[in-house]
């Protein structure tokens, strides 16, 4: 296990000693290759993963991890294939649902992505990424409503939980409630979420108007 080492280096030394003892071992692979991601080594770590899915073609956890990379170079394309081969491995991981989610909102497609989302949630109801991917999908279809209930729901059980209060300060300026936007934004930032300064901009200009 990781948590023997001091040295990231020593454990990655450690992990290439055992796959040359044994190159049919996926485990060693996938963590070779998550060692190799936290040091931002994405080319080892890529090759690292791909040997893992040759050696155990239903990982999963390391098709997500190879989205995640494809994610990194702006291949949304291989990001979402990755994915949907996570989700084809193991229909009940969550965490490839989101992901797939979240290249169709960067693609403008709500629809899928709530189809995605309401996949991953009914696995892992309380994934609060997925929640409020939701209320993003919502929010871009125009369901201000629905964004407001689904951030609030968040909130409830999560008040700590900034992008939240972002997603809820958007519905509120849409729905004209600027005060409230205002605050949601503020509690956003509070929290240490970076909001966005477009939003801090309409914020302001609605403020004067």
């Amino acid at each position: 296990m990781k948590d023997r080492y001091d040295d990231i280096d020593e454990y990655i030394a450690d992990l290439k000693s055992e796959i040359e003892a044994n190159d049919q071992c996926a485990t060693h692979y996938y963590n070779l290759g998550l060692a190799l991601l936290s040091k931002r080594d994405f080319v080892g770590a890529e090759g690292a993963l791909l040997q893992a899915v040759r050696n155990s073609p239903h990982l999963a956890e390391a098709y997500v991890q190879l989205g995640g990379i494809c994610l990194e170079r702006g291949d949304l394309d291989g990001c979402l294939r990755y994915n949907e081969e996570a989700a084809n491995c193991r229909a009940k991981f969550p965490v490839p649902w989101s992901n797939i989610a979240f290249v169709h909102l960067q693609r403008g497609n709500p629809d899928k992505a709530i189809t995605a989302l309401n996949k991953a949630l009914k696995w892992d109801p309380d994934f609060v990424q997925a929640q409020n991917a939701l209320a993003t999908a919502y929010f871009m279809k125009g369901e201000l409503d629905a964004c407001e209930k689904q951030c609030k729901a968040i909130i409830e059980k999560q008040p700590g939980f900034a992008p939240a209060w972002n997603n809820l300060a958007l519905c509120h300026l849409d729905q004209g409630r600027v005060a409230e936007a205002r605050d949601a934004a503020a509690k956003a930032a509070e929290l240490g979420f970076e909001v966005p300064q477009g939003l801090l901009d309409e914020l302001a200009a609605a403020q004067q108007s």
